[in-house]
């Protein structure tokens, strides 16, 4: 769920690297979609405006939980951790080692963490 879901399409893929596959009207929403660069298939990811009153109650005790709303999985975490950084993205959590794997959480300027993990 985001804020401001023209603000998270700018951020999931100017940012992030996402590319938009569906973007339809939905009366003051729309059906907004990101999918990855490289075109595989297997991942599509809704950007779902947090309108219901319920929705943004969950959201924010998520943020306020310090509780991701989701997580990627980077090949490289500390390179994507400097890539990111210098995009001006704040992480709560720099890359750090938890149990067998890396992770780090930043916001993605829309209400939500998003964890980013390394096996």
């Amino acid at each position: 769920m985001v804020d401001d879901q023209q603000k998270a399409l700018d951020f999931y893929t100017n940012v992030l690297g996402f590319v938009k596959k569906n973007d339809i009207p939905m009366g003051e929403a729309r059906w907004l979609t990101v999918v990855t660069a490289d075109g595989k298939g297997d991942f599509e990811l809704v950007l779902e405006p947090a309108g219901f009153p319920p929705a943004r109650t969950y959201k924010k005790a998520l943020f306020e939980a310090g509780i991701p709303a989701t997580a990627f999985e980077a090949d490289d975490i500390e390179a994507e951790y400097r890539r990111l950084s210098g995009l001006g993205v704040h992480f709560q959590t720099p890359p750090t080692q938890a149990g067998p794997v890396r992770i780090a959480v930043f916001e993605d300027a829309c209400g939500n963490l998003i964890q980013l993990f390394q096996v």
